[in-house]
């Protein structure tokens, strides 16, 4: 309950210091409310594309999006590192939208995320003609010191153990240990602080989602 209040409070504000960095910035109280105003951005018959992503599963965006009027670019239509799958991951970054979260999200308003292989990141800073970014309060931290700390020793562990396939520590211990495995999900480090034209929208949920 006082958590939401917190939600409810600080979202509008970090929505603000967004809108200062020039992105386009919204805050939403729920899960439901985002799937909404997402799709709400999207003209039909868009090409739409996305990143790994729990958020966007948790939100139902990417359920809508495949029931939708768009033309979608699926990366979970092919096995992985496949010709196909890398296909797949380079005709998403000429997309009309790319659909994302990040790893952290700071109070005055930058955005921090790690990859593994970089594609996620590639269509954040160039590539898509929008990108949209749904991200939970549970990511949003006080400083830039703040969301390395979240993004390398929180969220890549745990997004490590979604691929127990990995041969990383992480995905055995838990926990960093700033390996050098060719495998790792820790390649490309990315700030954006500042965003041109308004290319980069970001939606801000009440809720915690993803990891």
């Amino acid at each position: 309950m006082f958590l939401k209040k917190k939600y409810d409070k600080a979202g509008p504000l970090v929505a603000k210091e967004l809108e200062k960095r020039g992105f386009d910035a919204y805050y939403v109280s729920t899960k439901e409310e985002a799937k909404d105003k997402v799709l709400s951005m999207i003209p039909e018959g868009s090409s739409v594309a996305w990143g790994g992503s729990m958020t966007l599963n948790e939100t139902g965006i990417k359920d809508a999006i495949k029931a939708g009027n768009y033309t979608v670019i699926d990366r979970e239509t092919a096995q992985p590192f496949t010709d196909e799958w890398m296909a797949i991951m380079r005709q998403a970054l000429t997309s009309d939208f790319f659909l994302m979260s990040s790893n952290a999200i700071t109070e005055d308003g930058q955005l921090v995320n790690i990859d593994g292989l970089g594609n996620r990141v590639a269509a954040l800073c160039f590539g898509p003609k929008e990108v949209i970014v749904v991200s939970g309060m549970n990511k949003v931290v006080c400083s830039l010191d703040d969301a390395w700390e979240r993004a390398r020793n929180f969220a890549s562990p745990l997004n490590s153990q979604r691929y127990e396939n990995l041969a990383n520590p992480c995905v055995v211990t838990g926990m960093c240990s700033d390996c050098k495995s060719q495998q790792s999900i820790c390649s490309q480090f990315v700030v954006t602080r500042l965003v041109k034209n308004k290319r980069v929208k970001v939606v801000l949920v009440g809720e915690d989602l993803g990891f």
